[in-house]
């Protein structure tokens, strides 16, 4: 009977399984284990590693085999002393198993054990899985059955069918692939498989390892691989971007574009699948092109840029130890995907008070949602000087576009020109209309939405959308000793409206939840109403 010892490679691909199972080691061979490949496999398990389980289950079925009679199993060797344990980056624990193969033949599926091996005159067998290559080279996995050319994303479960999210951003729907339940093996294969492709591709890597999930960059595939108890049973989600756009494909007025070559805080934002990292890859294409520096800040490095621009990371856990870093390497621009947390909200006003262009993805559901967030992580008065553009993402396109600016003024609605104070305004980009007024009262900060009424129009996409015509609101005028109530229909208690006499604005003022204002007759703008009425003058009201 020959003799094999094998190392941790070729327990954790399962392919001394198959070696046995074809007979390709002869009828009842001797298998040695190292004490040093079930500590590695042990400690993985353990850990929550992927593949520590998938070990420990090869190591059960080779028992089984042992039980048998079809191999003869033995342990041989001692475990790893934690001094080999510190050293194992450079090979310590690899080199501890060629030096006691006990006289067998060692059989690695890892090439620089191979190549040492043979160094050292061992008999060595290498064993490599054979993989198909598509055309354009890359090896053809398991994975790539599951997409086709509408398929944004794969979604693998263990014991269901899998899923496919389908279409575009914005238009998009969930398909089952087939009826086919994903078993134990099937998607540890597929684990198995995409960690030795991330290994074996120089420009893939492992982004995130944490115990029970795994996020890795392969080719241009985003990937989660997630297993219990972070999640309740092993799943994969595999994503691909489908489209690359360039920034003139979305169609942008020539005003929108003038805004983007000199807006040096940009928001991105829209709620999730929107096309937001689509949008946001485009405008550090198209910064490239200007002959800008351009860098991007990203959790997981997964924006299709040119290749030209460098994606950096979390250095040692850290978005803040990155900024430091970047910072020294001048850039022009940064894109930085994604802004969430209170430090990536601190990391974007210190790379903008730097004198740094930026863009930040931000996950919301609204334009000025987006914004609010910022609002107490930063002092009110700096927000202008960190945020300047708004650009709401919507089922792929550019749905609407805010500018912020601050003033010193009476906020509408208050009539006391004493309480004059900062405010922040934002505005429609194109129309210029008022949208949002933000200030401070008292302790608290105030954020007044002033008109959703937009004139405006803008063209992205190859579609118009318009507001609509700010139409007369009736009011009526009730006189008192002391007193004028204006009051119109209680649809518009709380709104902000200009008060007019013929084509002349009287004065701004708010509505109150019942649709009333009241002057007193005292002030100026009661004498100008009482001068109307008694010129029979057409006095009205519009949203501002």
């Amino acid at each position: 009977m020959e003799k094999f010892i094998v190392d941790t490679s070729v327990i954790l691909n399962g392919k001394i399984l198959e070696l046995i199972d074809e007979e390709e080691l002869g009828i009842k061979p001797i298998i040695l284990i190292s004490r040093i490949v079930t500590a590695e496999i042990e400690f993985q398990a353990n850990v929550g590693k992927v593949i520590g389980k998938y070990g420990l289950d090869v190591l059960k079925k080779l028992r089984e085999y042992h039980n048998k009679g079809k191999i003869k199993l033995e342990l041989v060797g001692k475990r790893p002393t934690m001094e080999q344990i510190k050293l194992n980056y450079g090979g310590e624990l690899d080199a501890a198993i060629r030096q006691d193969t006990h006289d067998a033949t060692l059989i690695t599926g890892d090439k620089v054990q191979y190549d040492m091996g043979i160094f050292e005159g061992l008999n060595v067998i290498l064993i490599k899985e054979e993989v198909k290559k598509k055309k354009k080279g890359l090896p053809h996995l398991k994975l790539f059955d599951f997409f086709d050319e509408n398929t944004m994303s794969v979604h693998l479960k263990r014991y269901i069918p899998p899923y496919a999210k389908k279409g575009t951003p914005g238009n998009w729907y969930l398909s089952k692939i087939n009826d086919e339940y994903i078993t134990t093996k099937q998607i540890e294969d597929i684990i198995y498989e995409i960690l030795e492709a991330v290994k074996e591709d120089p420009h893939s890597f492992i982004e995130i390892e944490k115990k029970g999930a795994i996020v890795a960059i392969l080719y241009e595939y985003r990937i989660v691989i997630t297993r219990p108890n972070f999640s309740s049973e092993v799943e994969v989600t595999i994503t691909k971007p489908l489209i690359r756009k360039e920034l003139h494909d979305y169609n942008l007025d020539n005003t929108l574009m003038k805004r983007l070559k000199i807006a040096e805080g940009i928001l991105i934002c829209g709620p999730p699948g929107a096309g937001k990292s689509t949008f946001a890859a485009a405008l550090a294409n198209n910064y490239l092109k200007q002959n800008k520096i351009v860098k991007t800040l990203e959790s997981v490095r997964d924006l299709q840029v040119n290749p030209e621009i460098t994606q950096y990371t979390k250095l040692e856990g850290s978005l803040e130890n990155s900024a430091d870093i970047l910072l020294l390497a001048r850039p022009d621009f940064t894109i930085f995907d994604e802004v969430r947390t209170t430090d990536d909200f601190k990391v974007y006003s210190d790379f903008r008070l730097s004198g740094v262009g930026m863009a930040g993805i931000v996950h919301s559901s609204s334009a000025i949602d987006a914004l609010q967030r910022f609002i107490g992580r930063i002092e009110l008065g700096m927000l202008p000087s960190i945020i300047d553009t708004i650009i709401f993402i919507k089922g792929g396109e550019v749905s609407s576009v805010l500018v912020i600016k601050m003033t010193v003024k009476v906020p509408s609605g208050f009539r006391d020109k004493d309480l004059a104070r900062p405010v922040v305004e934002v505005r429609n980009f194109l129309s210029k209309n008022l949208m949002f007024e933000i200030y401070s009262f008292g302790q608290d900060v105030v954020i007044n939405p002033i008109s959703k009424q937009d004139s405006g129009t803008y063209q992205t996409g190859g579609r118009t959308r318009k507001g609509k015509k700010k139409e007369r609101i009736q009011i009526d005028l009730e006189i008192s000793d002391d007193s004028i109530i204006i009051s119109a229909d209680e649809i518009y208690g709380g709104k902000n409206v200009n008060i007019y006499s013929g084509s002349r604005i009287i004065f701004t003022g708010c509505f109150s939840r019942k649709g009333n204002i009241t002057l007193s007759l005292d002030n100026r703008d009661a004498q100008i109403l009482l001068d109307g009425i008694d010129n029979d003058k057409n006095l009205y009201a519009r949203l501002k």
